[in-house]
């Protein structure tokens, strides 16, 4: 038993001087599960808020900030999206974008025309396209829903997305705090998902360098890169909303709270400077942006400032996915954007 208790201690020791393990369990920690606390949080602020409003209580405007504080942690969280939220089709519950064909219209209104007492179980029978936060954005600001003179209209379908957003949410927390859950994959290994640290430290950077990939796309889809130049205004994430911006922001520091860990781990001194400046200067040219990006795109005179903020972006990624993955000796090797 003596022995047995010796051989304890000493992996126990061995596992907390291990400067991988150290920093995945930092992660997991201090900036995953946060994360996805923040985000069920906002989402049950979001419910309450949307019961107030609907029962006249609260204003618009509140109901709105909500929306965007609900909507900032899903962003923030998207480059941390570590197991649970990404499987199956959780996070299409959550978004639906990019909308080419203004599915998240059509299909809400003919919800609604078809439901005029719209129930839950009826919701969560509908298409991802109606459940999320997408259609929620619809509803509070396109112009054509007037939501405050259809109140009758749209409530039932508001309070439906916000109750089923904060359940989406509950059932992941519940996966990652439960006994054999993400929290203690990353953790304590080996496991059923990771064989050691280094697996686990592979899967957090593929899933940060997707969420930078993921800002490019978000960017440069509006910009028009994918269509031959030409801008696609209602191709931003939230046009409607006008809160691109502030989304792209939200992910850019949910990737770089990765990072802010991971830098320990690197003993290349050019390749820490040349990622922390990465950051800071797209963090500088997100915020000086002097319009939502729906109308930035538009404006011929801002194409340049556009352009060079997604070569900044794709430059990250680079330094990310090959430089530092090579010193790290870790394979990423593909995003789970590759061949979109």
């Amino acid at each position: 038993m003596q022995r047995l208790i010796v051989l304890i201690t000493t992996l126990m020791l061995a596992a907390c001087s291990d400067p991988r393990q150290q920093v995945t369990t930092q992660l997991a920690d201090q900036v995953l599960l946060p994360a996805h606390q923040q985000w069920q949080s906002r989402n049950m602020t979001l419910l309450d808020s949307t019961r107030a409003w609907c029962s006249g209580d609260q204003e618009l405007a509140s109901l709105k900030q909500a929306f965007h504080q609900s909507q900032s942690a899903w962003s923030r969280l998207q480059p941390l999206m570590v197991g649970p939220l990404s499987e199956g089709n959780r996070s299409w519950q959550v978004q639906f974008w990019p909308d080419k064909r203004n599915m998240v219209a059509r299909q809400t209104e003919d919800l609604l025309d078809e439901f005029a007492d719209l129930t839950q179980p009826q919701l969560e029978g509908a298409s991802v396209v109606v459940q999320g936060l997408t259609a929620f954005e619809y509803v509070l600001f396109d112009e054509q829903t007037a939501v405050t003179e259809n109140r009758d209209r749209y409530c039932p379908l508001l309070t439906g997305i916000a109750r089923h957003q904060l359940t989406l949410s509950d059932q992941v927390l519940a996966l990652w705090q439960q006994p054999e859950g993400m929290l203690d994959k990353l953790t304590s290994f080996p496991n059923a998902r990771y064989a050691n640290a280094d697996e686990a430290l592979g899967g957090i950077l593929r899933v940060q360098v997707t969420g930078v990939d993921t800002l490019k796309k978000k960017l440069g889809t509006p910009m028009g890169r994918l269509n031959s130049g030409v801008p696609q205004p209602y191709q931003a994430e939230a046009w409607r909303s006008r809160h691109s911006t502030e989304n792209l922001q939200a992910s850019l520091a949910g990737a770089q709270a990765v990072w802010e860990r991971v830098r320990s781990l690197v003993g290349d001194a050019g390749l820490v400077a040349d990622i922390d400046q990465a950051y800071k200067t797209i963090r500088d040219q997100l915020e000086a942006l002097p319009a939502p990006l729906m109308e930035l795109v538009q404006d011929p005179t801002r194409q340049a400032q556009l352009q060079s903020l997604y070569q900044n972006l794709d430059a990250l990624e680079t330094l990310q996915q090959d430089d530092l993955a090579r010193h790290l000796g870790i394979q990423i090797g593909f995003n789970a954007n590759d061949g979109d």
